[in-house]
């Protein structure tokens, strides 16, 4: 766990993974350069000490590589958070006391990760500011042709109207003035719910910035509904979130972030949002959405303001996503365990390919596999499945494309589908609703229909490879 943004800077710092900048660059296009030729070579978290007009200073890039992808989430890799979850997602069933106590101990322990009200004076409140201003962040205009700056990383906090239940999630939002800005609340996200869901009362709406980076983590995470963003932030930071009421509205926040932004949306009311240069590498259109309206901005006495850019990958969100994709694998093992592994390839922008490779069993598996996927979540979005056998490496695209390439016969193997897409998607026939395709690239069978011999792949005597082993020395190659 971290007890704030400046403490994970430090750690960065400290790992030789992150440049202090002193020059002053520009928020307005200039520091998206900057970043955007370093998250292309793979380059270290950025730390602008003093944008261009701006007294805070500003992080970029902090989740941009693996490596510090597991250290904002307080592990050494993210396979040892997956095997965790793998844990804890085990269906078995106990048999006997012993091993069923074991497994009551083993949920228990989440308990001890529910929220808390924390107590004596909030960091994230030390600094009331007032007025209101938004114009005193250093929010970034990230591409030419976007609508205005927008903010990047927040953390969007809303109640289920009806249950109180609550959610965290990351959604844009375009400044339109000091206290104004859009909020991109698409059509399947779920603040979109609540808001619809309230009728016509203003819904309130926190939006953090910074604190822990579990925390902005948790928002990106396609969690079920039923489980709280900030549950799951304190199993990861493994200490619960201790939380503040804000000042002007009656919802808590982390009391530890950086930003606090208080405020509300008003159902009735939408405004031209956008464009925006989004992660698929295009810029999605100028569009009606809700509005958010300021009603106070606290802050600690020494903020930093986190940001991030999308656009053509590789960006530093594809860290964020390669560790959904990791994380989240166990928890969709549950609910088709016939998947061995899961490719997300950072180039098709996460929801427009998934590479997946399954223990076939019987005919028509691997279609199966293709459906149940779209039944799940935000995998529904996903435009195109690629299905291959166990056997199969799909975390390498060579041999990804070799056999997926070469067993497939297009006027069999092909399964159209329609279906929800990403709001973002530009090239479905309609907005939010088109098509997608599955490919099914796993050996066939003659109880499938295919009644020629399918070949066995090339491989090398073991024999004649244990003999040049040995001799590869001599060979002086």
């Amino acid at each position: 766990m971290y007890n704030s943004l400046t403490e994970f800077i430090q750690r960065l710092e400290d790992a030789g993974e992150l440049r202090r900048i002193a020059y002053p660059a520009d928020p307005n296009l200039e520091i998206t350069e900057i970043a955007d030729r370093v998250m292309k070579a793979g380059g270290p978290a950025l730390l602008f000490e003093k944008p261009k007009g701006y007294d805070f200073p500003l992080l970029i890039n902090a989740f941009g590589s693996e490596r510090r992808m597991a250290m904002a989430l307080g592990a050494e890799r993210l396979d040892d958070l997956a095997a965790e979850i793998a844990d804890l997602t085990k269906p078995d069933i106990p048999q006997g006391l012993g091993a069923k106590i074991a497994m009551g101990l083993k949920y228990a322990r989440l308990a001890k990760y529910l929220t808390k009200q924390g107590k004596g004076t909030a960091p994230c409140q030390e600094v009331v500011m007032e007025p209101p201003r938004l114009s005193a962040l250093p929010v970034l205009t990230c591409w030419p042709l976007d609508g205005g700056p927008f903010i990047t990383l927040p953390l969007v906090f809303t109640h289920d109207p009806n249950t109180g239940k609550r959610n965290v999630g990351m959604y844009r939002m375009q400044v339109f003035d000091d206290v104004t800005t859009g909020m991109h609340w698409q059509l399947h996200k779920v603040g979109m719910e609540h808001m619809v869901d309230s009728g016509a009362k203003p819904i309130q709406v926190a939006v953090c910035l910074g604190g822990d980076p579990a925390y902005t983590y948790s928002a990106t995470a396609p969690l079920p509904k039923e489980i709280d963003e900030m549950l799951f932030a304190g199993f990861l930071r493994k200490q619960a979130v201790e939380m503040v009421k804000c000042k002007t509205i009656d919802v808590s926040v982390p009391r530890d972030v950086d930003f606090v932004i208080e405020g509300y949306v008003d159902p009735a009311e939408r405004r031209i949002e956008g464009p925006f240069g989004d992660h698929t590498g295009f810029y999605t259109p100028a569009e009606p959405f809700p509005v958010f309206h300021v009603t106070a901005i606290t802050h600690r006495k020494d903020p930093v303001y986190p940001a991030t850019i999308v656009g053509p990958p590789p960006m530093e969100d594809a860290w964020l996503g390669k560790a959904t994709e990791r994380l989240f694998l166990p928890l969709l093992k549950t609910q088709v365990p016939e998947i061995v592994d899961m490719n997300l390839p950072v180039a098709a922008a996460f929801h427009n390919l998934a590479i997946v490779s399954i223990r076939k069993r019987y005919p028509g598996h691997a279609r199966k596999v293709m459906h149940a996927l779209w039944g799940l979540g935000q995998m529904m979005f996903t435009k195109i499945i690629i299905v291959v056998d166990a056997d199969v490496d799909v975390q390498n695209p060579t041999e990804v494309l070799w056999k997926a390439t070469g067993n497939i016969d297009p006027s069999r193997d092909l399964e159209i589908a329609m279906g929800p897409v990403d709001q973002l998607d530009h090239a479905s026939v309609y907005a939010c609703y088109g098509g997608h395709v599955g490919i099914d690239a796993t050996a066939k069978w003659a109880s499938e229909g295919f009644t020629r011999e399918w070949p066995p792949e090339i491989e090398m005597d073991p024999g004649v490879k244990a003999k040049v082993d040995a001799i590869w020395g001599r060979l002086g190659i």
